[in-house]
């Protein structure tokens, strides 16, 4: 592409964005003054999009996400991993990319970077940054193709400019008033969904309370961040689900069971879980379909390392009940922070949150004899695990279906079950919550 095509190019898309953003030419501010619920698109008609150069993609790197101990035992995770858009659902016709540790994006199509998964109630927050004249949003709970914010999404709106639903406003729904401009700088959303209730933080003080009384409530849905006009960049980008439920009370095992033939212990001592010896499992009484599961274990490894072998356990889900000829008929979220070579980018055995025998675990980020996080998202057909927060696993299970995991495709409820994987198991387990998710 010459310097004259690539100039010609860019003033198209600056044109074309021009006129398809809502709040951001005089035509569309006079249009949007007349009109009582303002419609933004989520995605622009295919054949509207100009071409664009295409954006070599970012090279890994592990980047700690920016969250304290504490906020990672509430739940917390990382949706950005600071260097590639893994675990997104990338669309084409916008140059989405990583740059200088931010999601961006400033030319091609209206379009939505969007998570994989449909969340129902939860806290989510993000720095981000609009440039002067610009237009974007976070969309929340939003339904698969929706294109109105006022009845399949809640926009949440990221524009000065906009004369009907400003930055912090939710678009077609809720008019913030008195909110600061915040185009041109960095600034930060703190967003609560519980119920039909929405509160929106910006920079520390709340300029939402909304409850949705309409007929168009939105209980689930997945979180896009939107490319409108101008350059737009997100970073640290983090959820925690609300209303999570214990599994562990830690006082005994209540809740769970020994599955026959189990040649472990587990006991509760000290508050927490502590699994001996094996092979042996106890499953939870309770089954388990579409959730978020979040973990806290530490795994010891000296019985391993003086009979030569890595310290291992896991975490079994959507598991048929065991038996002791078949104790562990389920997928497995291993636990096992050995690497090969001294590269943690090459996972022993799959590694911690991998899912064992399908999928690796893309880095190993926990050590042995240390209290860690692990948590798992599976819906549907897709999951993610995460941890410390960092995202390790992005997998969607495209077998035949089929009962035994082992086989196939399993979208039924299953057990969860804690493992005991050999004789020098030495594992403790402090914390073991499920928040349920609707299914897609």
């Amino acid at each position: 592409m010459t310097n004259q095509q690539y100039l010609l190019c860019k003033l198209f898309i600056i044109a074309a964005l021009a006129i398809s953003a809502p709040g951001c030419s005089a035509e569309t501010a006079q249009q949007e003054a007349a009109t009582v619920t303002p419609q933004t698109p989520i995605a622009a008609p295919k054949a509207a999009a100009p071409a664009i150069d295409a954006v070599a993609p970012a090279e890994f790197q592990f980047v700690k996400p920016n969250l304290s101990e504490d906020e990672l035992r509430a739940g917390w995770i990382s949706l950005f991993d600071g260097s590639t858009l893994f675990g997104w659902d990338v669309p084409s016709g916008t140059n989405w990319h990583v740059e200088d540790g931010c999601i961006t994006a400033d030319a091609g199509d209206i379009s939505l970077l969007l998570t994989p998964f449909a969340f129902g109630d939860f806290e989510f927050r993000c720095d981000f940054h609009l440039a002067t004249g610009g237009n974007s949003g976070v969309f929340l709970r939003t339904a698969e193709g929706g294109t109105d914010p006022a009845k399949t999404t809640y926009e949440l709106n990221i524009c000065d400019s906009h004369k009907s639903h400003g930055t912090g406003s939710l678009v077609g729904r809720h008019v913030a008033e008195g909110v600061p401009a915040v185009e041109g700088a960095w600034h930060t959303f703190h967003v609560t969904c519980s119920g039909a209730n929405i509160k929106v933080v910006l920079d520390d003080e709340q300029i939402v309370d909304f409850t949705d009384k309409s007929d168009a409530t939105r209980s689930s849905g997945r979180i896009g961040l939107q490319m409108n006009q101008g350059r737009v960049a997100f970073k640290n980008v983090f959820l925690r689900p609300l209303t999570a439920k214990d599994l562990f009370n830690g006082k005994d095992l209540t809740g769970f069971r020994e599955v026959p033939g189990s040649k472990g212990t587990f006991v509760v001592r000290d508050d927490v879980i502590h699994a001996e010896s094996g092979p042996g499992f106890i499953e939870t009484e309770a089954t388990f379909g579409d959730f978020i599961l979040h973990v806290e274990a530490n795994i010891h490894d000296a019985k391993a390392i003086a009979d030569g072998r890595p310290a291992n356990s896991g975490v079994f889900f959507r598991a048929i009940a065991g038996t002791e000829k078949a104790p562990s008929h389920g997928y497995e979220m291993q636990i096992q922070h050995d690497f090969k070579g001294g590269d943690r980018a090459q996972p022993l055995d799959f590694g911690s949150g991998g899912i064992y025998r399908r999928e690796p675990a893309r880095y190993v980020v926990a050590d042995n004899n240390a209290w860690f996080t692990e948590t798992l998202i599976a819906q549907g057909n897709r999951f993610a695990t995460f941890v410390n927060g960092y995202q390790v696993l992005d997998w969607t299970d495209e077998r035949a279906p089929d009962e035994n995991p082992r086989k196939g495709l399993r979208l039924e409820a299953g057990q969860l079950s804690l493992q005991g994987h050999d004789p020098t198991t030495d594992v403790d387990f402090r914390a073991i919550r499920v928040h349920e998710l609707p299914a897609r």
